[in-house]
């Protein structure tokens, strides 16, 4: 398990890749985001972005299930999240994308009532391209390392970190 306190400033999570294809965006923007651009290919020929795009919040679950993905792969100790700071849609996704995702720890804190740690992290999701589609930034809550009583101690003693 991956801990608050195993966690670096500055790290940077690959959170890999994924295709989007036709068929998700406008099953996504069908249910979510029921605008022509998102849902009708020939009506979105005649719109500004001149043929499909993914809704934005297609693209931030996309990002959700990457980040999902790692911190699964990585075992991070992660307890959720209390909220995002920004999101910026910068390009439209299109199908046929490949979307890459990278995020970077950019700040860190203990919490003074809790025991985890708030990990600020900045999210780019890059095309196939080069571009980069979006940008969040956001708090994520992980735990903290267990403290355990070590051999020798009375209880209530400060415990030893496991």
């Amino acid at each position: 398990m991956k801990y608050f306190e195993d966690i670096e400033l500055g790290e940077v999570w690959d959170l890999g890749s994924r295709l989007v294809s036709e068929d998700e965006i406008v099953e996504f923007a069908t249910q979510y985001d029921p605008q022509p651009f998102h849902t009708d290919a020939a009506a979105a020929e005649e719109s500004f972005f001149g043929g499909l795009i993914a809704s934005g919040w297609h693209t931030c679950a996309i990002f959700m299930n990457l980040l999902a993905d790692t911190i699964k792969l990585q075992e991070l100790a992660s307890l959720g999240a209390p909220g995002i700071e920004y999101c910026r849609w910068l390009v439209p996704v299109r199908p046929g994308d490949v979307l890459h995702g990278r995020t970077t720890v950019v700040e860190m804190r203990p919490s003074r009532s809790k025991p985890m740690g708030l990990v600020t992290c900045r999210t780019e999701l890059i095309n196939q391209d080069g571009a980069k589609v979006a940008e969040l930034q956001g708090v994520g809550m992980y735990g903290c390392r267990p403290v355990v009583d070590a051999p020798g101690r009375a209880p209530g003693e400060i415990g030893a970190l496991a």
